[in-house]
């Protein structure tokens, strides 16, 4: 029985029950057609999430529909500080996504068919000159020597990409569900449901070797997920119910001995996804190989979804066991960041070297989930927001190029910032967002996400923190490396010969990638709509925990006395920035 109206429901299972349907489209109405469908499916999808987003930020803390779900508990869908921001990026880059999609897979799709019918041909040379800048499906430029005719091709584009928007679909479905989910079977159901689609999608439409990649992304997500699985049977199994509030208000009952390998499967399983260090080597593959469009939605959407996994099953329902572990993932997070930035910086293929620096950015996010603050949490819920925004933007912008040049090797690019502006202005906000330059939304993030890390090494007067600290500190200078250096190669010094008639891309891409910087920007200057909720929800998730640090100051006022500053725990400006928010939140 549902506990409020069929919002989350219906945002939740639209675009798989209208996949088909987009299938169909596609296959008799052609790619505008299942495109622009696909792209209304999410919108809808999106404004029906809104909904009950707004009854959240109108000072309700949770919203909820349940349904019962006989032995298992309940079928549950909630909408809270935590879960609003993950679903609200997620559905925005997935509608966003979807129509930059259109020009890129029409190019891919056709490619693929020009190479198979001439082995002689890679595919970035059946690429050459093939719809370049421009939308149209492209059949026209199919050599008259060409074995098919322009029917069958028109056909085979139809089809491909009608199958390529209903998986995009279904793989939308699976993401958004997995954080909205209230109990740990629907979480694991959801969290594999999002698997299926997507290693289609590297299956098919892939680069290079990618049945190969999709099945070891397979393995080891699967692997991850099945590690997982067992933890939280034993974590309902020990609760009695598999429902989050059942496990939360018992979760004392779980043994000692129990707690300690349930938190360890929770953080290896969650640790796949979030491909951190020593797991993370599915990643570099998966996102090279895949369709520019999938590589940004996983790196922008669907990776971070294992720190939610973090904050939600783990940090939420087993608050008390988070302090004793929070150092371990606090040094884990450091070296993830090390070791995807120095990576990074080794790269000359556009996309290995954005693939490491994901790696990286989730080592920030996990990073501030060991901080032992609510400062540090936040920082780290916000910056999946942000990190979504700007390695969207950078993957779309890498496609961008690959579509104009017909290469992703950054030596042989160079000088296309004059004939490719707008794709170098919005790659520029992109790249200021994953290094934390203001006025984009990674600033106040990693602001947050520092001054929590700063905070606790303070208080607890641990030189071990303090240090982690200052190496985090550094480690974005090897961030901010990494991005310059691939910048300027490709867009600056001289422009080869061969790319001298080179143009910007058409607007699918440029729009949906200024969007997407648009948003980035706004949220920089004005954060509230996200920082907000997330505050109110981590703050009340560690109410009574001694071992986390609160915000500095409890205080309903926002005058801060001399004997209160006196008494508060070292104060950042990011913690300023926080009781800012709460307060405007409560005025």
């Amino acid at each position: 029985m549902a506990d409020g109206s069929y919002f989350l429901l219906a945002a939740t299972f639209l675009p798989l029950l209208l996949a088909p349907v987009s299938y169909v489209i596609g296959r008799r109405s052609g790619v505008n057609a299942t495109t622009w469908f696909s792209f209304g499916v999410l919108a809808v999808s999106t404004g029906l999430l809104l909904i009950p987003s707004m009854l959240l930020y109108g000072g309700q803390q949770i919203y909820s529909e349940s349904y019962s779900w006989g032995y298992f508990g309940n079928f549950g869908l909630r909408l809270d500080g935590l879960s609003l921001p993950f679903a609200l990026t997620i559905y925005i880059l997935c509608a966003v996504i979807a129509v930059y999609s259109k020009p890129y897979m029409v190019r891919k799709i056709m490619g693929d068919r020009i190479s198979e019918e001439d082995h002689g041909l890679a595919p970035a040379e059946a690429l050459s000159g093939y719809g370049s800048g421009s939308s149209s499906t492209g059949i026209s430029n199919i050599e008259s020597g060409s074995q098919t005719t322009v029917l069958e091709s028109q056909r085979y584009l139809n089809n491909q990409s009608g199958l390529y928007f209903a998986l995009y679909l279904a793989f939308s479905m699976g993401m958004l569900g997995t954080v909205l989910a209230t109990n740990l079977i629907e979480f694991y159901v959801f969290f594999e449901l999002m698997l299926v689609p997507s290693f289609f999608l590297v299956a098919i439409y892939g680069y290079g070797a990618r049945r190969r990649v999709a099945l070891m992304f397979f393995f080891w997500t699967h692997v991850g997920a099945v590690v997982l699985l067992l933890g939280l049977l034993a974590m309902g199994f020990f609760a009695g119910g598999f429902d989050y509030t059942t496990v939360k208000e018992n979760a004392s009952k779980i043994p000692a001995e129990w707690m300690t390998l349930i938190i360890f499967a929770i953080v290896i399983g969650f640790g796949v996804k979030l491909a951190a260090f020593l797991v993370h080597i599915w990643l570099p593959h998966v996102y090279t190989q895949s369709p520019t469009p999938l590589s940004a939605l996983l790196a922008a959407a669907m990776t971070g979804i294992g720190a939610y996994g973090l904050l939600r099953l783990w940090m939420d329902l087993l608050t008390a066991n988070y302090a004793q572990y929070s150092l371990y993932i606090e040094l884990w997070g450091l070296v993830t960041m090390v070791y995807g930035g120095a990576m990074a910086l080794m790269q000359d293929d556009m996309k290995k070297l954005l693939a490491y620096s994901s790696i990286s950015s989730m080592g920030y996010i996990i990073f501030g989930i060991g901080s032992s603050s609510v400062l540090g949490v936040t920082g780290a819920t916000l910056l999946y927001v942000t990190h979504g925004l700007g390695k969207a933007i950078l993957f779309m912008a890498a496609g961008s190029v690959m579509l104009q040049t017909g290469t992703r090797n950054m030596s042989r690019l160079g000088g296309l910032a004059g004939k490719m502006p707008y794709t170098a202005v919005l790659a520029m906000i992109g790249g200021l967002t994953v290094i934390g330059i203001p006025p984009t939304s990674g600033f106040m993030s990693e602001w947050i996400l520092f001054g929590g890390v700063l905070q606790t090494g303070v208080a607890q007067m641990s030189a071990t923190k303090v240090t982690l600290f200052a190496f985090g500190i550094l480690t974005t200078v090897l961030s901010s490396a990494y991005f310059l250096w691939m910048y300027k190669r490709i867009f600056f010094g001289k422009i080869p010969d061969y790319l001298a008639n080179v143009r910007d891309s058409n607007r699918y891409i440029t729009v949906t990638m200024a969007v997407l910087a648009a948003l980035s920007l706004i949220i920089g200057v004005y954060p509230d709509p996200f920082l907000n909720p997330i505050t109110s929800y981590i703050k009340g998730m560690f109410a009574g925990t001694s071992d986390v640090l609160p915000t500095p100051s409890q205080s309903s006022s926002i005058h801060v006395t001399s004997s209160q500053a006196n008494n508060a725990l070292p104060a950042t400006q990011a913690q300023a920035l926080v009781f800012v928010a709460k307060e405007k939140s409560g005025s």
